[in-house]
């Protein structure tokens, strides 16, 4: 019972809170989320890495290992990814973010604070960096089919997160203002970008719903195969298992679905779309499972 407690204290927060968002963004279609979406990326992510590396004991050689997980995976899906697409003969470049790059931020980062506390915030949002990185390179580079370094210079994120590693490193104490004062933005981002990804599933349409469902499948079924793989090929434990469990097991980034709107032409970002949101659905079933497993096994 003790256990059903706590999966009921992890996962209704943020199924509670995306719901907010959806019935927000159905109530008020015109509603614009570009405000959030600009506030986390310049305040909220950057506040969230700095505070969540520099008051636990997250380590370089931590950051590290899971930079270096998150890459592995990344490899793993493009190869599913590539060999799915063209069995399908679909667009191998443009169509495999979705496939590869999980919703790590929106979802992953608060289910992790909420099973696992401030420890389990900073383990995910050192694979959330990564992930991001990974966005604003080869997700652009994918969607448009050129190479660019100037989205990747321009992601504050970024500099958030050399600047913190540089106190964890040399164990610089984080002043108490600038404690508080990103955890006020930082806590406050994981609110409102689980709201607007509400928001963005009540204005998304699913086209193809058979071919979506592939794309959608392969994220939610075999992203858990591959996590708790990886688990247990890196003989994981506790936090660091269980964060890697529930990170791995994400639907589709929506950014992957903003990155194509911009670079991709319009099939294309139709069709990640209905990757995002129904993966995103089915993910309120499988995430079930996932974080049961992992409050169970991974504590």
């Amino acid at each position: 019972m003790d256990l059903l407690s706590k999966l009921f204290e992890v996962l209704f927060p943020v199924f509670f809170t995306i719901g907010i968002g959806y019935w927000y963004g159905k109530k008020d279609p015109k509603f614009d989320t570009k405000f959030i979406t600009t506030f986390a990326g310049n305040f909220g992510l950057p506040a969230i890495i700095f505070y969540s590396f520099t008051t636990t004991n997250l380590s370089v050689e931590l950051f590290l290992r899971f930079s270096y997980y998150i890459t592995l995976y990344v490899l793993i899906f493009s190869i599913i990814g590539v060999l799915l697409l063209k069995i399908l003969n679909k667009d191998i470049y443009r169509l495999l973010p979705p496939l590869i790059l999980p919703n790590t931020g929106n979802m992953g980062m608060p289910l992790c604070l909420f099973a696992y506390g401030k420890m389990g915030l900073a383990i995910a949002t050192a694979a959330t960096a990564m992930i991001l990185i990974f966005h604003f390179s080869i997700g652009i580079l994918l969607a448009s089919k050129k190479f660019s370094l100037r989205p990747l210079i321009n992601c504050i994120p970024v500099y958030a997160l050399f600047v913190s590693l540089f106190f964890v490193y040399y164990e610089i104490p984080s002043p108490k203002f600038l404690e508080n004062t990103t955890f006020l933005i930082g806590y406050s981002a994981i609110f409102l970008v689980l709201m607007s990804l509400g928001v963005a599933l009540s204005k998304i349409k699913v086209f193809s719903f058979q071919e979506t469902l592939v794309y959608s499948l392969t994220r939610v079924i075999i992203g858990p195969i591959v996590g708790f793989a990886f688990v247990r090929f890196f003989n994981l434990s506790g936090v660091e298992a269980g964060v890697m469990f529930i990170q791995a097991s994400m639907p589709s980034a929506v950014l992957t679905f903003l990155i194509g709107e911009i670079y991709s032409p319009k099939k294309i970002s139709n069709s990640i779309a209905s990757t995002v949101a129904l993966s995103t659905f089915l993910s309120f079933f499988t995430l079930i499972v996932v974080v049961f497993i992992s409050l169970k096994y991974f504590n």
